[in-house]
């Protein structure tokens, strides 16, 4: 597995009732090799507890510009000092003004004016909040500073209203942050991949599916964000949460897939053919729903479903491209056999009984190089080294063109 440093951050928790979900956050980023130092204003310390913060962290956490735990008493200079980011979440309106204006009157506003490391704040606020103008003005500002905007969200709020201004879910948020920290070996790089099922309708309530869930092709897409690319997903329908940063087509049937990515294949660099595409479709499908009847069988006519992978690599200037191979048996043989006909760079393959639906993965990279096993491992951290070994395929091809 990729042996990634352990970084730290700066969590910076203020007054909002989306503080409960900083620790959550804590939680999230330390599973992603995160340490966290917690720096709470007064306010937030009214929402959750500093003990609590401390319990779930395992560091000291701190309130007070003149804490003696500090040699130098100079909080607001140590703390960031050896951080990687200082993080927001939740950032209120009146927290996000002090950063515009340079306020520094307690210690993580004094944190943050005096850093030397990036920033990222995740608002949360009221819909009303949020809209007004000089929040708007604010977040614009904040962004020309080279500040990082995490959200927000749109959904229910503390308030009992509904619009934007919810605070991103802290899982969504430890994505960012891990994504934020990578290495940045896709940096700019065009990605454009496929996850997820289809569904071929046979009538107007049943179809034709498969067991995906979808789970790899987020994490991948995920892990390619982390890297600096500009992911552009083509998904089918899976309950998977939309990986931030990326940008969304969904579709359902193989046809709309195939569509999609050949409005989009023209401006990649890479293709990541992760989705588990129907092999085949009912020819004609029923408007209405088709009534049962009991003496009478049902004989449906599949026809074939475009090959999506092998149309990408055929293109006369093809994306670098990489397919997925899910086998029952044979697996080396059978992926091996795939990727030399479709004529993709690289197939990653796996057994379909052990990984669909599993939160993990064991999987085979092959390409021209021959073939590489990577133990079984949770899906993001499979996700991370697959990204990593494509970065290095695409960089080398790239060389030699």
């Amino acid at each position: 597995m990729t042996d990634i440093s352990r970084k730290k951050v700066v969590l910076g928790v203020t007054g909002g009732v989306a503080a409960y979900k900083a620790a959550e956050l804590v939680r999230r980023l330390g599973e992603a090799n995160i340490e966290v130092h917690v720096v709470m204003t007064q306010a937030a310390c009214g929402f959750i507890t500093p003990a609590t913060m401390q319990a779930l962290s395992g560091n000291p956490v701190y309130t007070d510009m003149w804490d003696a735990r500090i040699a130098n008493s100079m909080a607001h200079i140590e703390l960031s000092r050896d951080k990687a980011a200082i993080v927001i979440a939740p950032a209120t309106a009146d927290f996000m003004a002090k950063l515009v204006h340079g306020l520094a009157d307690d210690l993580l506003s004094t944190l943050c004016l005096a850093r030397d490391c990036p920033l990222l704040v995740a608002p949360a606020m009221n819909r009303q909040m949020w809209e007004h103008p000089a929040t708007q003005r604010n977040v614009k500002k904040l962004a020309e500073d080279g500040v990082t905007i995490l959200g927000p969200a749109s959904g229910d709020q503390a308030c009992g209203e509904i619009g934007q201004g919810r605070m991103l879910e802290a899982q969504d948020i430890a994505d960012a942050v891990a994504a934020f920290l990578a290495p940045k070996s896709l940096s700019g790089v065009r990605v454009l991949m496929t996850a997820g099922p289809t569904f071929e309708a046979i009538d107007a309530v049943r179809g034709i599916t498969n067991r995906s869930s979808g789970k790899m092709g987020y994490a991948i897409a995920r892990a390619a964000i982390g890297a600096g690319a500009k992911v552009t997903l083509v998904s089918g329908p899976t309950s998977q949460q939309l990986p931030v940063g990326a940008t969304v087509t969904p579709v359902q049937s193989a046809a709309e897939m195939f569509d999609a990515v050949k409005r989009n294949a023209k401006n990649a660099d890479i293709f990541i053919g992760v989705a588990a595409v129907a092999d085949y479709r009912v020819d004609k499908p029923r408007e209405h729903k088709i009534k049962k009847t009991e003496k009478t069988a049902l004989t449906l006519k599949l026809v074939p479903n475009p090959d999506i992978l092998a149309w990408v690599a055929a293109q006369p200037k093809p994306p670098f491209t990489v397919g997925f191979a899910a086998e029952s048996q044979h697996l080396e043989t059978y992926a091996d056999e795939k990727r030399r006909r479709k004529k993709v760079q690289l197939i990653v393959a796996n057994l379909a009984q052990a990984a669909i639906g599993a939160d993990d993965n064991e999987v085979m990279l092959l390409d021209d190089s021959g073939t590489r096993k990577l133990m079984r491992a949770p899906k993001e951290m499979v996700a991370k080294d697959i990204v990593a070994h494509i970065a290095t395929l695409y960089h080398s091809a790239k060389k030699r063109r």
